[in-house]
């Protein structure tokens, strides 16, 4: 490839353009600068240093000082909601919407903080209103995640599916496990309403959402359980391994109830076993301990607990062979359950769920986060840790 010498002499130009423009940029830089108040600059250090009570002093100087500045009062909105002094962040943006001169974007963006506002105050009647009536396209998927928001916590479960719907539309971010249990949550209702047949198509749906959804799964079964249809609700609770076989835990107990209930305990102490081994979840020990010794007697529990002591070591799994050990060998009895007890103080009550999302952590396991509001955020196994 010959070489083309008319770059050469193209090399200058590009060079003085780009001069230029660095230059452009500088003085453009040097004169906002200028405009500003030096109080904004003494809040961004404040801020920097975490000093937020002197920040907002600075930053209501700025605004003092230059009333004009709509980003200047944003930011001080958003320190006063960040410090919890929400009606001081309604003050000041409701005294901006009273100026009637504001063209229309501004109004919007106004109308967008003031919404925020709302929100963090916990009016949501009035931050649904100012939410909807924003018409401006940046604002938009802002605004239905906002609505997302009111809809779950107000738990109108309704609005929640058809605004997750649109977003998931317009932003081409899936929520699908979102769609699925707000439909499990409308089926709750339907079965506190004793209208089964709503129920059923409401959990259907979730299914349609979402094919893993386990608590669609889960409340199916229950469903059948509770019409003592019990081998139905075997059937639908074994789906569950091929959706996630993490929380096989949660409904081991109820399937071996089912199990009791057509007369095939065997059978079902076997299917609990094969799951104990093949994904060695720590709760399904449980239930299998607890049931061998119910069924087969503290000798044979103790052989399950003393084989699990050896593949798995916990403190949890030694506690349940000493328990099994007293119950069977009663010439030291008394010694193994003075053992057992002391176990037991040392590890307490050790197992919690523990929010992916937040940190929350709960002794029962909830589909939805309390703390966080994230949806199947807690794992379907407890931690072994404190409190």
């Amino acid at each position: 490839m010959e070489f083309e010498y008319w770059w050469l002499l193209a090399l200058p130009l590009f060079f003085t353009l780009g001069w230029l423009a660095a230059r452009v940029d500088i003085n453009q830089l040097l004169s906002e600068s200028t405009t500003l108040p030096a109080a904004y600059f003494k809040g961004l250090n404040f801020l920097i240093s975490d000093q937020h009570d002197k920040a907002i002093e600075a930053f209501t100087e700025a605004v003092e000082a230059n009333a004009d500045s709509l980003e200047l009062h944003f930011a001080l909105g958003s320190l006063f909601r960040r410090r919890g002094e929400v009606d001081r962040a309604i003050h000041l943006h409701l005294n901006l919407l009273d100026r009637k001169e504001l063209p229309h974007t501004q109004k919007q963006a106004v109308m967008a903080e003031l919404a925020q506002d709302y929100l963090k105050a916990g009016l949501f009647d009035r931050a649904e209103e100012l939410f909807k009536s924003l018409d401006d396209s940046r604002y938009k998927q802002p605004a239905l995640r906002a609505l997302l928001e009111i809809y779950t916590r107000e738990r109108e479960w309704d609005r929640a599916i058809k605004i997750a719907t649109e977003l998931e539309r317009l932003s081409g971010i899936p929520f699908r496990k979102e769609i699925a249990q707000y439909y499990c949550e409308t089926a709750m209702k339907s079965i506190l309403d004793n209208d089964l047949h709503t129920a059923r198509y409401e959990l259907d749906k979730a299914l349609d959402a979402n094919k893993n959804c386990v608590r669609a799964n889960i409340m199916l079964g229950d469903m059948e359980a509770a019409n003592n249809t019990h081998k139905n609700a075997i059937s639908i609770w074994k789906r569950i391994e091929f959706q996630d076989p993490e929380y096989l835990s949660l409904i081991a107990e109820k399937m071996l109830n089912s199990y009791r209930a057509i007369g095939e305990t065997a059978e079902g102490m076997q299917l609990l076993r094969n799951y104990l081994q093949t994904y060695q979840l720590p709760t399904l020990l449980n239930v299998v301990y607890q049931a061998t010794m119910k069924e087969e007697g503290a000798e044979s529990a103790a052989k399950l607990a003393r084989d699990e002591l050896a593949k798995r070591p916990s403190l949890q799994t030694l506690d349940q062979l000493l328990e099994s050990r007293a119950a069977s060998d009663t010439s030291e009895a008394q010694d193994t359950l003075l053992m057992q007890q002391t176990v037991r103080r040392a590890i307490g009550n050790r197992n919690v769920y523990c929010c992916s999302q937040c940190g929350f952590r709960a002794k029962n396991y909830h589909w939805q986060c309390p703390a966080c509001n994230a949806w199947e955020s807690l794992p379907s196994e407890p931690s072994e840790t404190a409190v």
